[in-house]
């Protein structure tokens, strides 16, 4: 069951007909107003001027590798899940000028740095893309206490604090959902401006901030009837019943940790092509790497930060050689990052439930699938060789072929890459 309507938070219902109401009143505040629109048959989050820009009446079908549109309920504004990008589109741009320069005599000259950070408003925000946000709070987030002054990234945190977000409370689950599991939706329960449940003739709008209450003043709103707040209730509970796929998480980061040299990593090693699709577009991903341009004719110089992914071969490049040299160590890599290592480095797991890396892998590589595999084959081999509870075959070794020291999470050393 989804979480109850939060106590004390105030609750409104705005009409159908005041929806461009609220995009004017942004737009009049200064907000770029960014929500889900529709760019060659996907939807995606883009800047949205009117109404006509939403992705009205459209509905997404998301399967393991597959991805399609097609027309719904004209009535309804939000009928579609995810689209492949988010918010961290626009708080980590994936291409950003940190600096150009230029030579003048004997010393150097900054010539520009990066963008001044735009006011945004996110419209339409799915609650596991909230719960990715507080995760790349946590990394980048440069008034937190717990982030490496090396890791913030003070763009990130100056768009953050001047963002507006409404959200909006998924009442139709996509195929490759499971937020459920990770406990991040299909309701938001907490780092939003204003939250909303649509319903046929309007939303029933949750306040979760003042500056939610204030924009929430400026529109025509009412109570919300029983009724109505039944109704969004039950659109709710069906969301959290009717999740495309589960992902069962208990003791899931001691079973990765245990399954470091599991068999099933050769078996997604031959399938996996390392194309880095799924650090593209998941939500929580963070890595980025910094390139150096320069123009001797010109006498200028560009510093640029891009977004990096952990499966191409140059991602772990020492001056030995890369650290990680097949597609199945960079896979499990990634896997055990975002399911038990990113616990121990940041206190929360990096899998919100979103799907995206499902949808999107070219040759459908379903993350819980794989996770459910290693859990059956690890639980089965407990049963027939008798291995007492809390282990499993799969135990890390130091004979399993070339030895990588991987220090940078906790069991990896001396695993084969």
């Amino acid at each position: 069951m989804p979480p109850a309507w939060s106590a004390g938070k105030r609750r409104d219902y705005l009409p159908k007909s005041e929806l461009g109401a609220l995009i004017d009143v942004l737009q009049k505040e200064g907000y770029t107003i960014v929500g889900p629109t529709v760019v060659d048959g996907v939807v995606s989050l883009r800047p949205v001027r009117s109404l006509e820009d939403l992705a009205r009446g459209l509905q997404d079908e998301q399967g393991p590798g597959t991805y399609r549109t097609r027309e719904a309920d004209p009535d309804l504004y939000f009928q579609h899940v995810v689209g492949p990008d988010g918010p961290k589109r626009y708080l980590f741009p994936p291409t950003q000028t940190l600096f150009g320069l230029h030579v003048e005599g004997r010393r150097f000259v900054v010539d520009a740095g990066p963008p001044e950070p735009p006011k945004l408003a996110f419209l339409g925000v799915r609650p596991c893309e909230l719960a990715a946000m507080a995760v790349q709070d946590r990394v980048f987030g440069a008034s937190d206490p717990r982030t490496f002054r090396c890791e913030s990234n003070p763009y990130y945190s100056q768009v953050r604090e001047a963002a507006l977000v409404i959200a909006v409370n998924c009442t139709r689950p996509g195929g490759n959902c499971f937020c459920a599991s990770m406990g991040t939706g299909p309701v938001a329960s907490e780092g939003f401006d204003l939250a909303m449940t649509e319903l046929r003739a309007g939303f029933v709008v949750e306040v979760g901030s003042p500056r939610g209450a204030e924009l929430v003043r400026k529109l025509k709103v009412r109570e919300p009837t029983a009724a109505e707040l039944e109704l969004a209730e039950l659109r709710r509970a069906q969301a959290a019943a009717g999740m495309g796929k589960k992902l069962d998480t208990s003791g899931l980061p001691e079973l990765l940790e245990a399954a470091v040299e599991h068999p099933h990593w050769d078996d997604v090693g031959k399938r996996c092509l390392g194309c880095g699709n799924c650090t593209m577009v998941c939500p929580t991903c963070s890595c980025g790497s910094i390139l150096d341009s320069t123009d001797l004719p010109a006498r200028t110089a560009t510093r640029t930060r891009q977004w990096e992914s952990c499966f191409t071969h140059q991602f772990t490049y020492t001056t030995s050689g890369p650290v990680r040299t097949t597609i199945r160590a960079r896979y499990r890599h990634w896997l055990r990052h975002k399911l038990s290592t990113w616990l121990a480095q940041y206190g929360t797991m990096g899998c919100v439930g979103c799907g995206r890396c499902v949808t999107w892998c070219p040759v459908g590589i379903d993350l819980t699938q794989e996770v459910a595999a290693i859990r059956g084959e690890a639980a089965a081999k407990h049963h027939d060789a008798g291995h007492p509870a809390g282990r499993t075959a799969g135990t890390a070794r130091l004979d399993g072929g070339r030895l990588a020291g991987s220090g940078n999470f906790p069991g990896a050393k001396g695993v084969r890459a």
